[in-house]
């Protein structure tokens, strides 16, 4: 796999539509989330939706530009449903493996790394009755989503541009906050889930593509799990692209402060003793500044994204959230965000 870290970017939005990335997609029915844009629309118009979707949003010239804006890597949101009815029961949901087939062979054509997140969001609210209580806003049962990581792994063991797998593409944990429990998945059912993904992925793939465990924004939780003589080849993944943290960052050092909270998650996190990347980060600033020029903020954001570059530096790996947004959103879009960074910060 070589040393060198991956700096990528995510395609969040392009295999599941995603209402931030494409906004379009969801105004004319007023849907929230490809779940409801599926029930306002009907199958068929979802579906022609979607499959033109995929077509268009990104193509072999989307990876030519990342390659050539210096990035070496990608990270790819990967649907439960990806193996349409070769999977478990897609309901309105259309399959996509052909697009994954296909974005490796322009990876590997390229020279970019693949790593493949499996788009879920174990813990996140979902009032579908027939979610699993452990992976709360998935449509299946747990054994049929291990299944769907087993065939893909499979499916890709031999391939080059194959790098790592993620269960999931976000986790939200429980977290007792004084004599509060918060929502979420309690984590040691988070745990087996990795754990059990984990075998699958090694009894498909070997010991090669790296496995990677979303934090769930918890980054002291996971302090020697599965960093055992058992497990090789495992890193814990921080998001660090929204901020819950509540700071004034409306100038210069607090910009400073909010980079050294996100270093701090980081320091947390590699007390697990496993190699720590940041698998989503952005230049969106959580402002509410009415006072703030349009210029002022993009001054401020050149500023936070140069800080989180320079303290990503000891990661293995970074991805930015997100290649594209179809409203060019400057905090976004990496087209944006990074246009103005000269490629040697970005390589």
């Amino acid at each position: 796999m070589g040393n060198h870290p991956l700096h990528g970017v995510n395609l969040t939005g392009w295999l599941t539509l995603e209402s931030w990335v494409t906004p379009e997609l969801f105004a004319q029915a007023g849907a929230l989330d490809e779940g409801a844009l599926a029930a306002t629309l009907g199958a068929q118009r979802y579906a022609e939706l979607v499959r033109a979707h995929r077509a268009e949003f990104v193509t072999r010239e989307d990876f030519v530009k990342i390659a050539a804006r210096g990035f070496n890597a990608v990270r790819l949101p990967v649907p439960w449903y990806v193996f349409g009815e070769q999977g478990p029961a897609p309901g309105p949901y259309v399959g996509c493996i052909e697009y994954v087939d296909q974005a490796l062979e322009w990876a590997e054509e390229i020279g970019l790394k693949v790593v493949f997140a499996l788009a879920i969001n174990p813990g996140a609210p979902h009032h579908d009755s027939g979610t699993a209580p452990d992976l709360a806003d998935c449509h299946v049962p747990r054994r049929e989503v291990l299944n769907v990581i087993y065939m893909l792994a499979k499916r890709y063991a031999s391939r080059v541009g194959f790098f790592g797998f993620e269960p999931a593409d976000d986790a939200v944990p429980q977290v007792r906050r004084g004599l509060m429990v918060t929502d979420g998945v309690p984590l040691h059912r988070l745990r087996n889930y990795y754990r059990e993904a984990y075998e699958l992925v090694r009894a498909a793939a070997g010991e090669d593509p790296v496995f990677i465990l979303p934090d769930g924004g918890v980054p002291s939780g996971w302090g020697r799990f599965m960093a055992q003589r058992h497990y090789v080849n495992v890193w814990l993944d921080c998001h660090l692209d929204r901020p819950s943290v509540r700071m004034d960052v409306s100038g210069p050092s607090g910009v400073r402060r909010l980079v050294s909270a996100h270093e701090r998650h980081v320091a947390d996190a590699r007390r697990s003793r496993m190699p720590v990347m940041v698998g989503k980060w952005s230049a969106s600033l959580p402002i509410a500044d009415s006072q703030m020029t349009p210029e002022g903020r993009i001054a401020l954001e050149r500023v936070y994204t140069s800080e989180q570059i320079g303290s990503f530096e000891k990661c293995p790996a970074w991805f930015f959230n997100t290649w594209k947004t179809s409203g060019m959103l400057a905090g976004w879009d990496a087209r944006v965000a990074l246009a103005t960074f000269e490629r040697g910060m970005i390589v």
